[in-house]
């Protein structure tokens, strides 16, 4: 089942928590090295979240049915040219 826009942003939004919960942790000492780890993971899941949003908008916007949109594998959206 496709999630729908509020559930991405959701998940954006708790990803975005947890990423800021790490970096608070590590004020003053340093990332740990699974913390350094989970903070990566974190920020591909964000990039992964956002492609997925503008993909469902981008549909909508061309009238075509959002739903259709999928979640492009990690490594996909981490290539993207900024």
């Amino acid at each position: 089942m496709a999630e729908n826009e509020g559930q991405i942003i959701g998940r954006i939004d708790e990803l975005i928590a947890e990423e800021h919960e790490l970096r608070r942790s590590a004020v003053g000492q340093g990332l740990k090295p699974e913390h350094q780890a989970r903070l990566k993971e974190l920020e591909e899941h964000l990039d992964q979240c956002w492609d997925l949003l503008r993909q469902r908008r981008a549909r909508a916007e061309f009238h075509q049915n959002p739903n259709d949109a999928q979640a492009r594998p990690i490594p996909e959206v981490e290539s993207y040219q900024q």
